[in-house]
């Protein structure tokens, strides 16, 4: 089975996620390389696996959020659809199983708010993990004064903890926002569809999506 440490060394994977970031460098959009990718992966798998899925499901869903931005590299615009189809014919070329590259096609292809819902558990992981890494480490833009919206309530986010509590059947998203930076409005104004996606995605999973600002309870 091809695993996530292949994909990681796979020149093609590489040069797809570095020319990704260059490209959303160039637009103003915050960071969506190793650091975000890694963290996703790392997400996407810890759900799997505290809710006791197979190892091989477990992977495929690391694999799925190492890969699930590299569609960037053609364009912002429906980059989770061109990732999918990239991500389809990279894993196909390495080795990977038919009915394993399709599974990730298609939670990549239904990771964005914008086109996408839960389809899978995978898909489902992919997104809880995704939309979970809200962080002051993901604006590129070093000018304060020159900050947009989505900008100011990433910066404004000062600690981010992503917790799967086996006990309880929830996925919880605890953030601490500096209020000086940025009103708690502003971050449901503009998350607002990333959160109700993260609702359905843990609903797919058969458990509840517990959001935290600031330590009061707001989902």
């Amino acid at each position: 089975m091809i695993t996530l440490e292949d994909v990681k060394q796979n020149e093609e994977v590489k040069e797809l996620v570095l020319s990704s970031q260059k490209q959303l460098n160039a637009l103003g959009y915050t960071e969506h390389s190793i650091r975000h990718i890694s963290i996703v992966s790392q997400r996407a798998g810890e759900v799997l696996k505290t809710l006791n899925y197979p190892e091989e499901r477990i992977e495929l869903a690391k694999i799925a959020g190492y890969m699930h931005d590299i569609g960037n590299c053609v364009n912002r615009v429906d980059h989770a659809h061109s990732g999918a189809i990239l991500a389809y014919q990279i894993l196909k070329n390495m080795g990977m199983e038919l009915h394993h590259c399709t599974e990730i096609m298609m939670a990549i292809g239904n990771h964005d708010e914008q086109t996408g819902t839960a389809v899978s558990d995978i898909s489902a992981a992919l997104i809880l993990a995704d939309k979970s890494d809200v962080h002051r480490d993901r604006v590129v833009n070093q000018n304060m004064s020159t900050f947009d919206k989505h900008d100011k309530v990433n910066y404004a986010v000062t600690n981010s903890n992503f917790i799967m509590d086996k006990e309880n059947r929830k996925a919880i998203l605890d953030l601490t926002i500096d209020t000086k930076i940025s009103p708690v409005l502003d971050y449901f104004e503009i998350f607002m569809d990333r959160t109700m996606m993260s609702k359905y995605a843990a609903k797919y999973l058969g458990i509840w999506f517990e959001l935290i600002i600031n330590d009061t309870k707001l989902l």
